[in-house]
């Protein structure tokens, strides 16, 4: 058991509108402030999605480089881009997001239903990306939305090498309309399937979206996991009570995971944990 909780903070995603949430950080202006109050309440990643002038999902480039830099400046979080991006945005565009060299960036180890869409992620696309990480220096958190995508990881691993770092950290993202479900029994076979199909000292979180977020949370923090919160997966605190911000999110992982006797991982900690450059 890990004495201490990674905590990631996923403040935006692709998904929502902000005309529906006014509390969405979309802007530049709006996501700074937001890292910094995640940081104060104890997250060490910010896992980043923008958005352009009308608050639609976004990959430009320009964009992405001025997001790394200014949360770069505000805070000490490792900055995580997204290469997902939206359903909708084409390979080329997704695999550009480590030109914004940030220390991390997501990659999706399979094909999902999305609600009414489908995330594409091909293998060959899935291999372009891993060997592009390796090479630019970027680490991957590998974003698994079905239980069949962690053998797929194990492949990728055998055929193609370890991450830049050395180190293999997943996100279980559960609860999504055609992947698998954000329930405790998930992410007990999940860290099953971790144990047959990847390294021994592998590192997981774990995401449980809208009501599933409490299931997966406690379920995770039992099983050794590290977290990932954020209002890209979670919009609702309570029955009824919208969520006010991000760090609320991040503050009530802080509390579970010290209530836990796993207190939050400070920043250096998880940048030795993960293998990210200095």
């Amino acid at each position: 058991m890990p004495a201490t909780t990674l905590i990631t903070v996923a403040p935006t995603g692709a998904e929502t509108e902000k005309s529906k949430v006014p509390a969405l950080p979309v802007t530049l202006d709006e996501l700074v402030s937001t890292a910094v109050d995640c940081e104060k309440a104890g997250a060490a990643v910010i896992h980043v999605h923008i958005r352009d002038d009308d608050a639609k999902p976004s990959l430009d480039l320009g964009r992405l480089k001025a997001t790394v830099d200014a949360l770069r400046d505000a805070t000490n979080l490792i900055v995580q881009l997204s290469s997902g991006g939206s359903v909708h945005d084409p390979e080329e565009h997704r695999l550009r997001v480590l030109e914004a060299a940030p220390d991390m960036a997501s990659c999706t180890m399979g094909t999902v239903n999305f609600g009414p869409d489908v995330f594409m992620n091909r293998w060959d696309f899935i291999v372009e990306l891993h060997e592009r990480m390796q090479a630019a220096s970027v680490v991957p958190e590998y974003e698994i939305f079905d239980i069949g995508h962690v053998a797929s990881l194990g492949r990728l691993l055998d055929k193609h090498g370890l991450p830049f770092g050395g180190h293999v950290h997943i996100d279980f993202v559960l609860g999504v309309p055609g992947g698998a479900p954000g329930t405790a029994e998930t992410v007990i076979a999940a860290k099953q399937q971790m144990r047959e199909h990847l390294p021994a000292d592998a590192t997981f979180a774990a995401t449980g979206i809208g009501r599933s977020t409490l299931p997966v949370l406690l379920t995770t923090l039992g099983a050794g996991g590290h977290l990932r919160v954020g209002m890209e997966d979670t919009l609702t605190y309570a029955k009824g009570e919208p969520v006010e911000s991000n760090a609320k999110l991040v503050a009530r992982a802080n509390s579970l995971a010290r209530l836990a006797q796993r207190p939050p991982m400070d920043v250096a900690s998880a940048r030795s944990m993960l293998g990210i450059r200095s």
